[in-house]
C-alpha cells in the first residue's frame, strides 16, 4: 500500500507523515502549536524539510563517500550539497510503502536493492505510536543482503527554537570536528545546559545518560531512546536546532575500532532495532 500522507491523533497531538519523502514526519502538533519544525504534509516538497527523518544504514557522515568493508572497497553517492561526504545514510531519500495505518499508529516499510547510494541490500521497518502525552518510533533494520553489513542506526528531529528554547542533556564527551565535520578527536563534556541561542554545536556527544530535556515556553519535552550517543546541531542562523538520537559516532566506519565507537556488523537475515520516544507537556 501506498500514500502521499498520513495523519495520526491522540488528545491534542497531531503526526502528519509522509512516506514518499523518506518516510519522515512531516509534522507533530500539540493543538495548533508545532512541536517539531512542521510543515502541513501536502506542502511538504523534501524529507530535508520536515520534522524528523529516520538515518540508516548510518547516522551523520561518512567520510569522503568511500569505505572498505571485509576486504572490497566500496562507494556511495554525492547526497547532500557540495558536501565531500554522503550523510545520513539512503534511507531519507527513498520512497517508503505504508504497512498499516489505524487512528494513532502507523507502520511503513522501506526495501533497499543495493545500489550507488548504499551496495548493500536491508529491510527497514519504522513504526509510530502516538499517545495523547508522547510519540515512540520504532526502527527494525533486517539485513537482506547474502553478506554482513556495517550498521548505524538514528533519527534527525528539528525542535523550534523559540525565544526561550533551552537544552538540558547529562553527557560526559564531545568529538571535535575537522573543517568538513568529520571527528578527529574526543575531549570531556560537562553536560549541555543553556539556552538554545547561546549555544553553538554541530558535534556528537558521549555518555548520553537520562532523557534530553528540552524547555521553552509554549513545552516541556523530554527526548529519550535506545541509542547511546547524541548529535547536536544549533545553527545560530536557523530558526530550528536538532538532538538527535544514533547509535554510533559519525564516520566510525572509518575508524580504528569502528566497533568501539558504535558501528554494527549486521549478518545476513539478522535484525537491529531502536527506539526513540518525545514527550510532549504544555507549559
Amino acid at each position: 500500500m501506498t500514500t502521499t500522507a498520513l495523519e495520526l491523533r491522540a488528545g491534542e497531538l497531531r503526526l502528519a507523515l509522509r512516506p514518499d519523502l523518506g518516510g519522515s514526519i512531516a509534522g507533530l502538533w500539540l493543538g495548533d502549536l508545532p512541536v517539531l519544525r512542521s510543515t502541513e504534509p501536502g506542502e511538504l516538497a523534501a524529507s530535508r524539510q520536515s520534522g524528523c527523518y529516520p538515518l540508516a544504514p548510518y547516522p551523520n557522515r561518512l567520510g569522503y563517500r568511500r569505505f572498505r568493508w571485509q576486504g572490497q572497497d566500496h562507494t556511495t553517492a554525492p547526497n547532500f550539497d557540495d558536501s565531500p561526504h554522503s550523510l545520513h545514510g539512503v534511507a531519507w531519500l527513498e520512497p517508503w510503502s505504508v504497512l498499516s495505518a489505524g487512528a494513532s499508529e502507523a507502520e511503513l516499510e522501506l526495501q533497499h536493492a543495493g545500489d550507488a547510494q548504499w551496495p548493500f541490500a536491508f529491510q527497514l521497518r519504522q513504526r509510530f505510536v502516538l499517545t495523547p502525552s508522547a510519540l515512540e518510533v520504532h526502527l527494525v533494520f533486517t539485513n537482506g543482503a547474502a553478506q554482513a553489513q556495517p550498521v548505524g542506526l538514528g533519527w534527525h528531529p528539528y525542535f523550534v527554537k523559540r525565544p526561550r528554547s533551552r537544552l538540558h542533556v547529562e553527557l560526559s564527551e564531545r568529538w571535535e570536528s575537522d573543517p568538513s565535520g568529520l571527528p578527529t578527536r574526543k575531549v570531556p563534556q560537562p553536560g549541555i545546559d543553556g539556552d538554545v541561542a547561546h549555544l553553538d554545536f554541530d558535534h556528537c556527544f558521549e555518555g548520553w545518560r537520562g532523557p534530553a530535556r528540552i524547555r521553552d515556553e509554549k513545552f516541556s519535552m523530554r527526548l529519550s531512546s535506545s541509542l547511546p550517543y547524541l548529535v547536536v546541531y544549533t545553527p545560530q542562523t536557523k530558526g530550528y536546532f536538532c538532538v538527535e538520537p544514533v547509535s554510533q559516532v559519525s564516520n566510525a566506519l572509518h575508524m580504528a575500532d569502528p566497533a568501539a565507537h558504535g558501528l554494527r556488523t549486521v549478518p545476513p537475515g539478522v535484525s537491529f532495532d531502536a527506539w526513540m520516544k518525545l514527550e510532549v507537556e504544555a507549559v
